[in-house]
């Protein structure tokens, strides 16, 4: 799996944002990926150091529209937590 396939998007929630200062980032990531990974494709695309990746699987919400209903897709979830000497993620940065 190449980096880029692994870490599909951010995920910019209002706890993800509280996690900015002290270096947790938030992603939505690839469901095959594994911790290590993550942690590479992490330290790969953004030039940081990682100390630690937590994982969550999210199970997809009930959603209906009218008498129709369906599911929205399930995914996985990273926060990843930065070293103390590491340089924090441009990206993020923008946003706070």
């Amino acid at each position: 799996m190449v980096a880029e396939d692994i870490i599909i998007k951010p995920l910019l929630t209002e706890k993800g944002y509280d996690g900015i200062a002290d270096k947790k980032y938030t992603f939505i990531v690839a469901k095959s990926a594994n911790k290590t990974q993550i942690k590479l494709a992490v330290e790969k695309l953004f030039n940081v150091s990682v100390e630690k990746v937590n994982t969550v699987n999210c199970k997809g919400k009930l959603k209906r529209m009218g008498r129709s209903s369906g599911y929205t897709p399930d995914y996985k979830k990273a926060i990843v937590q930065l070293t103390a000497d590491s340089k924090a993620i441009e990206y993020f940065n923008s946003l706070s």
